[in-house]
């Protein structure tokens, strides 16, 4: 798990001495792959904010809930991979869900802008 934490980070200062590990190794190409496959290949540089599976799913929320999203600052790479998960939250999108949740979040005192 610390190599693909450490794969996965692409501004992450290496030890060489990480590398004689095989699990480590592993660990580190499994990490910098899913880091390219979702932000681009590090040598054309790195964005300044960095798409994870996490980041993913709440672009996904985004589109089922029919909210408007923050595209800033991501690449076009980048901005590739979030329209897929945001149409993909599109195509699930109820508007009386929507409504339900926002009745009960404004319920509990939470606004949405």
């Amino acid at each position: 798990m610390e190599g693909y934490s450490k794969g996965f980070e692409p501004l992450c200062p290496l030890n060489v001495y990480d590398l004689n590990c095989d699990a480590f190794q592993s660990g580190f190409e499994c990490g910098r792959s899913d880091y390219e496959r979702l932000n681009g290949k590090i040598k054309e540089g790195i964005p300044n904010r960095i798409v994870t599976k996490k980041v993913l799913d709440e672009f996904q929320l985004a589109g089922m809930l029919g909210m408007s999203i923050d595209s800033e600052d991501f690449t076009h790479f980048q901005l590739n991979i979030i329209e897929e998960w945001y149409k993909s939250g599109i195509e699930n999108y109820d508007v009386t869900e929507s409504r339900s949740l926002l009745t009960l979040l404004e319920g509990e005192g939470i606004q949405i802008l």
